[in-house]
This record gives C-alpha cells, structure tokens and sequence, in this order.
C-alpha cells in the first residue's frame, strides 16, 4: 500500500467544499471523489464551518467588551502607578 503525502489545503479550499457540503446538492460521497477527500474530513470542515459561523454574528461580541474592559482596566493602572513613580521621584530628588 502506497501511503499518499500528507496535504495541506488553504482556507478558501476547506471554506468552498464545506459550503457546497452545507448546501446539500451532492452527498458527501460525491464531494470526497469530486475533491479527492474523504468523507469525514468534509464532514470535519463543514462541522467547523456551522460551529463558527455563531461568532461572525455577535457570539464575539462579548468576548470584545470583556477584553475591552480589561484594557481599561489596565490602562487605569499603568496611569496610577506612572503618577507613583513621578511622586516618589520627586519625593527622592531624582
């Protein structure tokens, strides 16, 4: 048995064949000999594709207000401790 090279295929190529996959028009099957894949790996793609499709439409959105949050949060402390340091290097003569 010939073992094939392990392939590397680009996002727009996983993007594509899971759409068509989504879409219904031909089975699996038929995906896997039109495309050279197997059967699960299409089913693999178009699994991730619905799964992430949650976040192109808001799911995100709360992860970015928290990170949000925490970089003012952040940016707060890095003003309160530059005064510190401006204070206490007056206090010392520096």
């Amino acid at each position: 048995m010939i073992r094939r090279k392990r392939r590397n295929h680009t996002s727009t190529f996983k993007a594509k064949v899971a759409l068509e996959a989504l879409k219904g028009e031909y089975t699996l099957a038929e995906l896997a000999g039109r495309y050279d894949l197997h059967p699960n790996q299409i089913q693999r793609w178009k699994n991730m594709l619905t799964d992430g499709a949650v976040d192109l439409f808001g799911a995100g959105e709360k992860d970015r207000k928290d990170t949000e949050a925490e970089i003012d949060k952040l940016h707060s402390k890095i003003g309160q401790l530059t005064m510190e340091r401006d204070f206490l290097a007056k206090a010392f003569g520096r």
